[in-house]
């Protein structure tokens, strides 16, 4: 997985346009972040990267980078 598909999956399920996403950004301060969008974003890591994170260990990271290591971490144990 590359970061770049990761962080466009990240916007569009985020509804983000009106500001580059970084890496070390923490995303639960993004604007548009709400339990609506925390909803959308676990949705789409299972249909796009086909990953299921526990909510215990999702409460846990902060960064962007945070969540695309473990994405990428959970996708190589599968």
């Amino acid at each position: 997985m590359i970061e770049n598909q990761f962080i466009g999956a990240l916007q569009e399920a985020l509804e983000i346009q009106d500001h580059e996403i970084l890496l070390a950004d923490q995303f639960r301060s993004y604007p548009e972040w709400d339990s609506l969008a925390q909803l959308t974003l676990i949705a789409m890591l299972d249909e796009e990267f086909g990953v299921s994170i526990e909510m215990k260990n999702f409460n846990e990271l902060v960064t962007v980078q945070d969540l695309f290591e473990a994405v990428k971490a959970s996708a190589e144990k599968q």
